[in-house]
Order: C-alpha cells, then sequence, then structure tokens
C-alpha cells in the first residue's frame, strides 16, 4: 500500500516536472525568437532611415537647397525624419522590455505553480498514508476483539475487557469521521451554531475524561474567572479542546504533564493548552495549522494522526473571531493559547 501511494507521489512529481521542462522550453524558445525578430527589426529599421535619409538628401541637392552634409544633417526635414526613426526605436525597445518581463513573470508563475502542484501531492500523498494508518488499527483492534469473544470461551472480565477496547477503538473512528465531516464543513461555509457555552465546564469535563483515558498522564486543570462563559458552537468548541489536549499528548515524547487553563481576560477567555513534550520548531509554528501539515517524513513519523486536528482548531477560533498563538513553553514543550470573545458572531 505504502509502495503504490509513493509511485503515486513520484508520478506525479514527474508528470508536472516535465510539464514544467516542456513550459520552460517552449519560453526559452519564444525569447530566442523574440531577440532575433527585434535585432532584424532593429536593422530593418536603420535600413529604412537610411534609404529615406539617402533619398531625401538627393533631392535636397537637386533642388540646391543644401551645399554640403553639415547643412543637410540640420536641416528641419532631415530633423524631423531622424525623430520619426528615433520614435520608433524607442517603440520597439519598449515593447522587447515589456515581452521580457511578462517573460520572466510567466517564468515566476511556471516556477511557483510547479512548487504548489509538487506541495500538494506531497500532502495527498501524506494524507493517504496517515488515513490508511488511522483507519487500519481501530479496525484490526475491533475485528481481533470480535473474533476472540466469537470464538473463545472467556471468563466475564476478560469478555468486558476486550468489549471495552473494541468500544474504545470505534470511538477513535468516530471521531475520525467526526474530523474529517467537519473539515468538509469547513471548506466550504462553516457557520457556528452559537449558544451560550461554559468553557469552565467543558474543560472539566474534557479533563476528567482523559484522565481515565490516559492514566499515564498528569493533567492539571486551572480555572480562573467569574465569568467562562460565551456564545459559541458547542460542537465546534469541543473539537478544539479535543484536538488540542490530543495533540499534546500525542505528541509528550518523555514528557508527562497535559495542562489546561481556562482564564478570564477582559473581554476575552483564554484557554491555554500546555506541554512538557516535544515542543514545536520555530520555522514550523504556522505550518502546523494548515491543512494536512504534519511535522516530519509521514514514512517515518511514530505517531498518529492526519494533520486536521490544529487545521481544524485554527479554523474554528477564526469563526468565533478569536485567535490562535502558539509559543514555547519552559523549559521544554509547547503551548496554545486560544483567545475567544464573549459576545455573539455576527
Amino acid at each position: 500500500m505504502t509502495n503504490a501511494k509513493g509511485g503515486f507521489y513520484l508520478y506525479i512529481v514527474t508528470k508536472v516536472s516535465r510539464l514544467r521542462l516542456f513550459t520552460l522550453a517552449i519560453i526559452a524558445y519564444m525569447l530566442l525568437a523574440f531577440t532575433w525578430w527585434s535585432v532584424l527589426l532593429f536593422l530593418k529599421n536603420q535600413d529604412a532611415f537610411d534609404a529615406k535619409a539617402e533619398l531625401l538628401q538627393i533631392g535636397m541637392v537637386a533642388e540646391q537647397r543644401i551645399q554640403n552634409d553639415a547643412q543637410f544633417f540640420a536641416s528641419d526635414e532631415y530633423q524631423e525624419l531622424y525623430n520619426v526613426y528615433h520614435r520608433q526605436e524607442i517603440m520597439i525597445l519598449g515593447e522587447g522590455i515589456v515581452f521580457i518581463i511578462t517573460l520572466v513573470l510567466g517564468v515566476y508563475l511556471v516556477n511557483r505553480s510547479y512548487r504548489r502542484e509538487v506541495k500538494l501531492a506531497r500532502q495527498q500523498r501524506n494524507f493517504l498514508l496517515s488515513i490508511t494508518h488511522e483507519l487500519k488499527s481501530p479496525i484490526a483492534g475491533i475485528k481481533l476483539s470480535l473474533e476472540t469473544i466469537k470464538k473463545r470461551v472467556l471468563p466475564d472480565n476478560m469478555r468486558v475487557k476486550l468489549s471495552d477496547n473494541a468500544i474504545g477503538e470505534t470511538n477513535r473512528l468516530t471521531s475520525l469521521v467526526d474530523d474529517l465531516l467537519l473539515s468538509a464543513k469547513l471548506d466550504t461555509k462553516y457557520v457556528p451554531n452559537m449558544e451560550p457555552v461554559d468553557l469552565g465546564v467543558l474543560a472539566t469535563e474534557w479533563t476528567n475524561r482523559l484522565k481515565i483515558k490516559y492514566p499515564e498522564v498528569n493533567f492539571q486543570l486551572i480555572l480562573d474567572g467569574e465569568e467562562l462563559t460565551i456564545l459559541g458552537d458547542l460542537y465546534g468548541l469541543n473539537s478544539v479542546l479535543s484536538n488540542l489536549l490530543e495533540n499534546s499528548i500525542k505528541y509528550l515524547g518523555t514528557g508527562t504533564t497535559v495542562g489546561l487553563g481556562v482564564f478570564e481576560r477582559d473581554k476575552n477567555v483564554l484557554i491555554q493548552v500546555k506541554d512538557d513534550g516535544l515542543g514545536i520548531p520555530k520555522d514550523e509554528k504556522k505550518r502546523v495549522l494548515k491543512k494536512f501539515y504534519r511535522v516530519g517524513n509521514e514514512d517515518t513519523r511514530q505517531t498518529k494522526g492526519t494533520g486536521l486536528g490544529l487545521y481544524i482548531v485554527s479554523e474554528v477560533v477564526q469563526a468565533h473571531h478569536g485567535k490562535v498563538d502558539i509559543e514555547d513553553n519552559i523549559p521544554r514543550g509547547t503551548v496554545f493559547n486560544i483567545c475567544l470573545p464573549f459576545g455573539e458572531v455576527s
């Protein structure tokens, strides 16, 4: 499966590279052809000017209006003829400059399009790989649990444990599908269903839920403020907290602590999620909020995910007229700051 997706990615990159080379070859031919015709045009214009000037001089000499070359070059007729020739030279030069600028702009656009196509192909490949990993694991776990329950006579405690494992994997699949559906909504037009949401209660519920799911992680909850209720979309805000916390847990590495805080700040509520995990490199902080983007190589990455979580967080927060800020935790780890207004989104 991985080789097939890698082959698809290589096919797309090769196809785009060939198209780029073909386009650049056409542009190079156009540049050479234009240079050649420009030189010819300059020469023809010069020849035409010389012929007209010679004919004019012969006529003026025959009419005995001039006695020498100096008088001819100083005459009004020659000056007018020279001005016309000079304007034609400027016009040819100007058109050449415009053409060169247009050609350079075309090369730039071709290169930019090429980079976008390669980037898109890489993102599609990474997304297919990550979705494959995310789907295969829970499906295999559910299948194994059901087959074990079906084929063996098990004590009640073992059967309950296997059933709980299957339910947990099913919940994981449901969460993945929910993220995909919400991502599809965000791609079209996501309109928050505004209602009063107590972020303090929401944070408490998620902390208690994840303490049971991840007993090895030390969760710290801080609620600070008299008013932590905002007008927001409950479904979207649940997704924000879920993705932020799961993301921090996913990249804990050798860390052990995930902190969740909800604070009242003037006309806003600040949601802060911090961890003492692997951290995010400085140049990756803005990229991680983009769709399908994940730090590292999909072929060697050990962490699970689709690259949708932080994208969903960013889009939902923007739909609430809020702001996402990522900074380093001291001495290690990452801090996500989500600032949301109290007021209703129009």
